[in-house]
């Protein structure tokens, strides 16, 4: 990670003068469907370390950098609170960040820094595309959401924008799902 900030460093007081942050955004994945049968220490770590190890230090090393008043936004998921039976770790992990959301806020709300996390349903993405190509999965994964269908991208980095936003700086320290009512 260090030669990953020293680049923005470079690029940011290059172009701004300074390499203050005003938002970091966590949000990364991989295929996290790894049921318990078929876990092992190596799939354990993978998953971990994507879900909940770089996000921890991406924001570590981002906190001096950060603007007062700034803002931190996680992305967990439904799967959080409602975990998956097939993707135990997954789960565990998103719970996880909505933890971390909150020691955060706590942590930083003395700078004036909101820490906050969107939780997104099952949304089409390039990570579910084989999956979506059988439709008694998608019929099935449909009927455990209230809306009856996947999210779209675009609505999760619309609620991404909106807790961005100056009119939401006193939100911090929540997790706001964004599922289309996932197993209600």
């Amino acid at each position: 990670m260090p030669v990953l900030f020293d680049t923005l460093d470079h690029e940011f007081t290059k172009r701004n003068g300074s390499n203050t942050l005003d938002i970091v955004v966590n949000n990364a994945g991989n295929a996290g469907w790894i049921g318990f049968k078929d876990a092992t220490p190596a799939s354990w770590d993978t998953l971990m370390t994507v879900y909940l190890r770089g996000p921890f230090f991406i924001v570590q090393a981002t906190m001096d950098r950060l603007a007062d008043g700034g803002r931190i936004i996680n992305i967990s998921s439904a799967a959080a609170t409602k975990p998956v039976t097939a993707a135990p770790i997954y789960s565990m992990a998103k719970a996880a960040i909505n933890t971390l959301t909150q020691a955060l806020a706590s942590e930083l709300g003395p700078r004036g820094i909101a820490a906050k996390a969107v939780a997104p349903g099952v949304t089409r993405t390039d990570a579910n595309a084989g999956f979506r190509k059988n439709p008694a999965l998608v019929k099935a994964v449909e009927a455990n959401i209230a809306l009856g269908r996947f999210g779209e991208p675009s609505e999760i980095a619309a609620v991404v924008a909106f807790l961005a936003s100056d009119d939401r700086h006193w939100v911090t320290g929540q997790t706001i799902e964004e599922s289309g009512g996932y197993k209600l």
